[in-house]
């Protein structure tokens, strides 16, 4: 089937939000989908003295690299700082979004990014030395990469780059269509939608089994946690991965 009608007539939950779903939406619909948008997570930026101290020592050439994340992060960057100049630190991404918004702003490409875009993949990529490392995440953002980047000789400093916010109930026209069982699919595309899906989710339930397609292993240990069955998992863990994976669980049997 071509990717014009790959999707036709199905109707797909997206949790991504809203800003950051664009081009997961057109990627759906150029394939005939019918896209719900349920925002599971809202992504608003955090004003404090510890972001704004190691903001200034970037600008300041005291960190030797800054790990970013997320496309939140390098919108962090764009809104606090004066110009992508004052970047004076080698940049570590996450994955090719994280490494394109990036570019984006900046001009330059990021310096390293792992093949395995999670954040074990990253601590496995970072090569060993000495210095500082500014390590701007989320502030619900698990534990562990500042151990592993400390463990290969660095000297992390981690902030909150922004704060993770859960919805307390899902738009109308996604309740209407997870309690009707209409939906034929969800997708997740970090750990902290999975959290916010289900505790928006409420009374609604789910009806219908819809496949749940996760971007990368992380989210679909967490689906499983909460007792989902994964149907699909993205590879490579982008968008366009999604996307693929998405294909492959609602294709023909």
């Amino acid at each position: 089937m071509s990717p014009a009608r790959s999707l036709r007539d199905k109707t797909i939950v997206v949790t991504r939000p809203r800003d950051r779903a664009e081009r997961l939406l057109q990627l759906l619909e150029r394939r005939g989908a019918d896209v719900i948008v349920a925002p599971a997570i809202e992504l608003r930026p955090v004003r404090s003295a510890t972001l704004t101290r190691a903001l200034h020592d970037l600008a300041a050439g005291a960190f030797e690299w800054i790990v970013l994340t997320s496309p939140a992060t390098v919108r962090m960057l764009d809104e606090r700082l004066t110009d992508a100049g004052d970047v004076r630190a080698r940049v570590a991404s996450i994955g090719e979004g994280t490494a394109a918004a990036y570019e984006r702003w900046s001009g330059k490409r990021a310096d390293l990014m792992p093949r395995s875009f999670t954040v074990e993949g990253l601590a496995r990529a970072f090569p060993r030395g000495g210095g500082r490392v500014l390590c701007a995440r989320a502030d619900i953002a698990p534990d562990g990469l500042e151990g592993a980047l400390a463990a290969k000789g660095w000297s992390p400093t981690r902030v909150d780059a922004y704060r993770t916010v859960f919805p307390k109930r899902l738009p109308a026209d996604a309740r209407r269509v997870l309690a009707a069982g209409d939906a034929d699919a969800i997708t997740f595309t970090s750990a902290s939608t999975v959290r916010g899906f289900l505790g928006a989710l409420g009374d609604t339930g789910l009806r219908g089994r819809p496949k749940v397609v996760c971007i990368g292993p992380v989210t679909a240990r967490e689906a499983r946690t909460h007792g989902l069955y994964v149907h699909a998992v993205a590879r490579p863990h982008t968008t366009e991965g999604l996307v693929a994976a998405l294909e492959r669980a609602l294709g023909p049997v």
